[in-house]
């Protein structure tokens, strides 16, 4: 690997090249991983040990959300640090706008003297990225997960002269689009065991009495992407038992990375961050796959371990984007400027205190756009305590749950009259966001917001 060559190739500070005190940060992101899907996080019928010594040497936040439950936006902003209604990215298969492509975050790190390299998945368009050199990254690996994590060991083990931002993008557990289809899943084997072997069905398996009406009629539009439409509860419990196994497949691969990372002790200049780009409706509320903004599906495994893994083990409840959140993060760590225009917030400082009580956004959005079926749009705003939904149609269009005693989204306050104020405000927010983040249609998006 000519480390080397790279560098000159691109547009290198010779000043940042010297900045060797700068730390290493590797990213580490999976596929459709739901950030429940983690013993760390409590859930007994997955073990992911590699997952959980990253939450050992890190911080885990358990508040964590994507751009978008769908890989291509999300993907795309993290890489932008624009929300995909921005830029258009609101659908996988469409490109990072031309004038973007050479401002990406793999772009900033490596003009400010980075070693940037990427393994798997990209999706931000291209499955992978599009030649070795590209969008800032040296290609190390094309997508899928066989092989992805030995290529990132011997990146590693090459001991680039600079400090480096490695990105090692896994599959997993998104192989249980193939499952649901009885299809091959290409990455992992799932063995099927005897049904009263398989996890049991979830607390929230129950569809809400007052769910968003919208969310049936666009399940019914595809039988490809929504082949649970006529699953019994033993078929979910077999679905659960292939999610979870996908899981661990994926956190052994990861283990090959945080094995390489234990013998060359990078723990002590390196900062680590993980995640996956969504969830998984993973039968909660009798939904597979993406898209739709239940929890499952837009809360996501986070975790951040800092040099000398410094408040290793602590658990955060402050709010984080995970895709326009990604990029002024990491750049701040770097040392390199924010170009203008991006609005996500850097988590650093928040890690960095390992302090619960220390403020920081007071809310987070996640967007959705059901372009793969009929279109129905959404937008999320999570508070501390409360989370808020809109879609643009539909009956119950309006979603209001209270996070700290209703994690499954079982009970819509929206309909109780005690929490108009509630409601209130976060219709407030929403408007308050969507006037900061333009976009084509935002006159029109604003017009959805009921006014009492």
């Amino acid at each position: 690997m000519n480390v080397k060559f790279f560098l000159l190739a691109g547009t290198v500070a010779p000043v940042a090249l010297s900045a060797q005190n700068r730390p290493n940060i590797i990213y580490i992101m999976t596929d459709q991983q739901s950030a429940a899907a983690m013993s760390c996080a409590g859930m007994a019928e997955v073990k992911t040990p590699n997952m959980d010594r990253l939450a050992a040497h890190g911080v885990r936040f358990e508040n964590a959300y994507c751009g978008m439950p769908l890989s291509g936006p999300t993907r795309s902003a993290m890489f932008t640090g624009y929300m995909p209604s921005e830029i258009g990215t609101i659908e996988n298969g469409i490109a990072i706008p031309d004038s973007l492509q050479e401002h990406t975050l793999g772009s900033l790190m490596t003009e400010g003297g980075y070693y940037c390299a990427y393994a798997g998945k990209w999706h931000a368009n291209t499955v992978s990225l599009p030649s070795e050199y590209s969008f800032g990254f040296h290609r190390l690996s094309m997508n899928g997960d066989i092989g992805l994590a030995e290529s990132c060991v011997e990146f590693l083990r090459s001991k680039p002269e600079t400090p480096f931002f490695l990105v090692a993008s896994f599959t997993n557990p998104h192989n249980i689009c193939e499952y649901a289809r009885h299809q091959h899943t290409p990455y992992a084997t799932v063995e099927e065991p005897p049904l009263e072997e398989c996890p049991n069905l979830p607390a929230n398996f129950a569809v809400n009495p007052y769910d968003a009406s919208v969310l049936a009629f666009e399940k019914k539009q595809s039988y490809a992407l929504y082949p649970s439409q006529d699953f019994t509860p033993d078929d979910w419990r077999r679905y659960r038992n292939a999610y979870f196994r996908l899981v661990e497949a994926v956190d052994a691969e990861i283990g090959k990375i945080v094995d390489e990372i234990d013998r060359q002790d990078l723990w002590k200049n390196t900062v680590i961050i993980f995640t996956s780009d969504h969830g998984d409706g993973c039968g909660a509320h009798q939904w597979n796959q993406k898209t739709v903004l239940y929890e499952e599906v837009a809360n996501i495994p986070f975790i951040v371990c800092l040099p000398g893994s410094k408040n290793g083990g602590k658990v955060l409840p402050q709010l984080v984007n995970n895709a326009v959140d990604l990029m002024p993060s990491v750049c701040d760590w770097a040392g390199i400027d924010m170009p203008a225009g991006r609005q996500g917030v850097s988590f650093r400082g928040i890690a960095e205190s390992g302090l619960p009580e220390k403020p920081h956004q007071k809310y987070v959005v996640t967007e959705t756009n059901f372009n793969q079926t009929s279109g129905t749009l959404g937008w999320m705003v999570r508070t501390p305590h409360y989370k808020y939904v809109l879609y643009d149609k539909g009956k119950y269009r309006e979603q209001l749950f209270d996070m700290d005693k209703d994690r499954g989204e079982m009970q819509n306050l929206a309909v109780e009259a005690g929490y108009a104020q509630v409601l209130e405000e976060h219709r407030q927010m929403l408007k308050e966001w969507l006037e900061k983040h333009p976009a084509p249609g935002r006159e029109k998006h604003l017009s959805l917001i009921p006014a009492d």
